[in-house]
């Protein structure tokens, strides 16, 4: 069955429904939460399984599950609806104190860790009704994202974006040396023969390939020992603790970690230049009220020394 495109012919309060049921994962909450009976989003339902021509919600227990035509368009609906609500509220500015806009934050999970308490109890004292999401950053649809209000802003390193989207730095990251406190090396000067003599854990998304210091030390003909490589800094930081091994990591993460775990940091003795973490957002949000506000606080938070620990 084709799905028709003509917007003239379709009730957009339909997507309404789908938002609700989407989040909900509940005819009856969804109901509750749009101050309608349940047969009117029984009904509202049906209608857009015969319009996209596909379940779009599956029983799976005591939820209904959205099957994977229902994922695809997800994202897509509740950008629209955010574009019409940011139209509706255009005239009237931002107010924060009364807010209860949700905005999405993209940023890697590094990152997460010891930006969002500083960021989330700052803008939700003075918003207390605003909402925060951090996603997962896809590098690859970074734009496309961006573009179609799946993410609000994003806090990364340099990505290759058209002039469409907007940017400015907000700090600089540099790497370090993780080691155990008590580590036959903890406390001197860490040479380049010493660090490469001990055996490393790398921090990688993907399952192969070389990590940002690697490519440095194979352009200088160098190899060193990796014994485990894993996903986060969090399980890398502890296993270093308890280990003679040594990790390669972002020097602000590193500072947070060796205040609770008996770690001891030192300067990377491969001379790698200092990446720049950005922030990103799509020119049609540049002078929407709510978003300049998003941004301001955050070049603020950055301005006070966010990365920073207390």
């Amino acid at each position: 069955m084709n799905v028709s495109t003509s917007v003239e012919r379709i009730d957009l309060n339909l997507f309404r429904v789908f938002d609700a049921i989407y989040r909900a994962g509940s005819l009856t909450r969804a109901a509750g939460q749009l101050h309608l009976t349940q047969p009117a989003i029984s009904n509202a339902l049906a209608r857009l399984r015969e319009r996209f021509g596909d379940p779009l919600f599956v029983r799976s227990g005591r939820r209904i599950s959205p099957t994977p035509r229902a994922r695809e368009i997800a994202p897509e609906v509740e950008a629209a609806l955010s574009s019409l609500r940011r139209a509706l509220a255009g005239g009237s500015g931002f107010d924060a104190a009364v807010s209860q806009r949700r905005f999405v934050i993209g940023m890697r999970d590094v990152l997460e860790f010891v930006l969002l308490p500083g960021l989330g109890g700052g803008l939700l004292q003075e918003a207390p009704g605003l909402r925060l999401q951090s996603a997962r950053i896809e590098r690859r649809s970074l734009e496309q994202d961006l573009a179609a209000g799946v993410l609000d802003l994003a806090i990364d390193v340099p990505n290759p974006v058209s002039a469409a989207v907007q940017h400015t730095p907000l700090f600089e990251e540099t790497l370090c040396v993780a080691m155990r406190a008590d580590h036959a090396l903890a406390g001197r000067r860490l040479s380049l023969k010493s660090w490469l003599a001990v055996p490393q854990v790398v921090v990688s998304s993907r399952r192969n390939g070389p990590v940002l210091e690697e490519l440095e030390l194979q352009r200088l003909g160098l190899k060193r020992e990796v014994r485990v490589r894993c996903q986060h800094y969090y399980a890398a930081c502890h296993l270093v603790a308890a280990s003679e091994l040594m990790l390669v990591l972002p020097r602000y993460y590193g500072e947070w970690f060796a205040r609770y775990l008996p770690l001891r940091l030192a300067t990377l003795p491969v001379p790698l230049p200092g990446m720049s973490v950005l922030m990103y957002w799509h020119q049609h949000a540049e002078h929407d009220a709510g978003h300049r506000w998003l941004r301001e606080r955050i070049r603020a938070l950055f301005a006070r020394g966010a990365l920073r620990p207390a």
